[in-house]
């Protein structure tokens, strides 16, 4: 897919019910750009899996994707710091036993932990920052795997992030591993597979994250989460079959 393709699908446009009776995870789904694309994904017709580990913030978005006439969604309540290939294991076979298959994967959930130079990084807290970051997207994806084969049309969605810069330690190493996973799986499933793989790097964005991080910034020149999900709903969505292996990059390609 070239430049030009890619910029266009910061605009894409989803039709009405595009999304209609599909099963699709979201990981990170409480917060920023994982909320807005389960509550955009439900809304064109998505049953949602809901994957966080707080259970108030998952019940109040069950709540409102409901409220807004969407199909009920699942919660699935996971604290990727500690969860073992084990876990996401029972959870496969939880998701068979219910929908018997799985339509799409978001690998949204991403946790910077801190800014700290590479000299005086605790090794817990990379640890901890590898694991959410990219162990976890891993050990959920390999697990998904059979699920995602008996799908008509399954897609896999990486949220990366080029952050190879000063003081980015475990999370910026973590993000672009996740890049090299995304292109590894789209090499290994080509394009004759029913799976493909793909990833949106949406730069920076006004979430809590940010804020947390760079609270002396002016929050307002970042665009919001709901601004920067078209490539996601495009690469779940039936107009990118035969796509895999991109990643679409807004400060890039917009």
């Amino acid at each position: 897919m070239d430049k030009q393709k890619r910029a266009n699908l910061w605009r894409y446009q989803a039709e009405a019910g595009v999304l209609k009776e599909r099963v699709i995870i979201i990981t990170g789904a409480t917060g920023g750009i994982g909320r807005a694309l389960a509550l955009a994904a439900a809304r064109l017709g998505a049953t949602v899996i809901l994957v966080d580990k707080i259970m108030g913030a998952l019940e109040a978005l069950y709540d409102e994707i409901e409220a807004a006439g969407g199909p009920p969604p699942m919660i699935y309540p996971v604290d990727m710091v500690g969860a073992t290939r084990e876990d996401y294991a029972t959870m496969a076979n939880a998701l068979e036993a219910h929908f018997g298959r799985l339509d799409g994967l978001v690998n949204n959930a991403g946790w910077i932990g801190a800014y700290t130079p590479m000299a005086h990084y605790d090794m817990k807290l990379y640890h901890e920052v590898m694991m959410v970051n990219l162990h976890a997207p891993f050990m959920l994806t390999q697990a998904m795997l059979p699920l995602l084969e008996t799908a008509r049309d399954p897609s896999v969605v990486f949220s990366t992030h080029r952050h190879d810069a000063a003081y980015s330690g475990a999370y910026g190493i973590a993000k672009a591993g996740l890049e090299s996973m995304m292109k590894i799986l789209a090499d290994e499933y080509d394009i004759e597979s029913p799976i493909r793989f793909n990833g949106v790097d949406p730069g920076i964005v006004n979430t809590a994250m940010r804020r947390l991080n760079f609270p002396g910034e002016d929050w307002s020149q970042h665009p919001d989460p709901a601004d920067v999900i078209a490539p996601y709903l495009y690469f779940l969505g039936p107009a990118s079959r035969g796509v895999t292996g991109v990643n679409c990059t807004r400060d890039t390609d917009s």
